[in-house]
């Protein structure tokens, strides 16, 4: 029973996280599998009615679909984003389909005030 949980675990659980710009490099190599990407929401690009928003890295742009995922709370402009899901092709553009969002805690990066 426990080896059976745990491939099942591996068989589900994505490569390393990737940057934005690691993925867009090379998008069909990702095209249709399960990964993990990080990025920058770009300011102003979070769309409510469509569910979508823009992640930057230091060169590349992905659009998000988040309209099925799990978003953990502070989702918001210029936020670091870890996203689970599959890289799909849709009307010629790149797509990220979501499964999971978790956003970055800031005050993570904030230091200790004495």
């Amino acid at each position: 029973m426990t080896t059976l949980l745990a491939a099942t675990l591996l068989l589900d659980t994505p490569e390393p996280t990737l940057s934005v710009d690691e993925v867009m490099e090379n998008p069909d190599k990702r095209s249709g599998e399960k990964i993990a990407i990080r990025g920058q929401v770009t300011d102003g690009s979070i769309d409510n009615s469509s569910l979508t928003f823009t992640l930057h890295g230091e060169d590349q742009e992905l659009v998000i679909d988040f309209s099925t995922a799990a978003v953990s709370n502070g989702l918001d402009d210029n936020r670091t984003v870890y996203a689970e899901g599959e890289l799909i092709q849709k009307d010629g553009k790149w797509i990220f389909h979501a499964d999971i969002i978790k956003t970055s805690c800031p005050s993570k990066y904030e230091e200790a005030k004495t």
